[in-house]
């Protein structure tokens, strides 16, 4: 049987493997919860939900809200035990990975790939962006600086002015370029 820390470093090779150029991180805060891994690629962030077949599912309801706020796609690793189940209780965009373990090798099986999440909540996803990468963002648009004000008035500022494809790719290049050393940093 696998625990969490077993399916994760087998999990980082799959996802780099299936998605290519990407950043992972561990434990990202997420409004009142914590992202247990959280992938930035060239335009868009997807979060991923471990349950290993020892987890249960009593905070999963709540992980699951917060998840949909912030990702671009979501999926849940899940152990064997949770494979047949798991669709009962993550929404219909998500997508599943099982992890399992078949002569001392770790395998992944995509069970359903996710889809691009409707709840996704763009103002809330660029509150992962420091104050210096917002003012970033605005120079690449040509946009004025907004000193003084909160990063909430530039996250809206930015949503009014920059198209969503545009602004997305730029707020993925900003996480990519991030020295990564600290996560919660500004």
């Amino acid at each position: 049987m696998l625990y969490d820390k077993d399916i994760r470093e087998p999990l980082f090779d799959y996802l780099e493997e299936r998605f290519g150029k990407s950043r992972i991180f561990e434990e990202v805060p997420m409004a009142k919860a914590r992202a247990d891994v959280m992938m930035v690629i060239p335009d868009e962030l997807i979060g991923i939900e471990i349950k290993s077949s020892v987890d249960t599912y009593e905070r999963l309801k709540g992980q699951v809200r917060n998840y949909n706020k912030f990702c671009d796609r979501c999926y849940a690793a899940v152990g064997l035990r949770h494979a047949k189940h798991i669709a009962e209780h993550i929404p219909a965009f998500w997508g599943v990975l099982c992890v399992y373990e078949d002569n001392r090798r770790v395998i992944i099986e995509e069970l359903r790939e996710a889809a691009p999440n409707p709840k996704l909540n763009p103002e809330l996803q660029l509150s992962f962006l420091w104050k210096n990468e917002l003012f970033s963002i605005l120079d690449m648009n040509r946009l004025p600086k907004y000193r003084g004000q909160s990063k909430a008035f530039i996250r809206r500022k930015l949503i009014e002015k920059v198209p969503a494809p545009l602004l997305k790719k730029q707020m993925c290049e900003e996480l990519f370029e991030r020295d990564y050393t600290v996560w919660e940093g500004r």
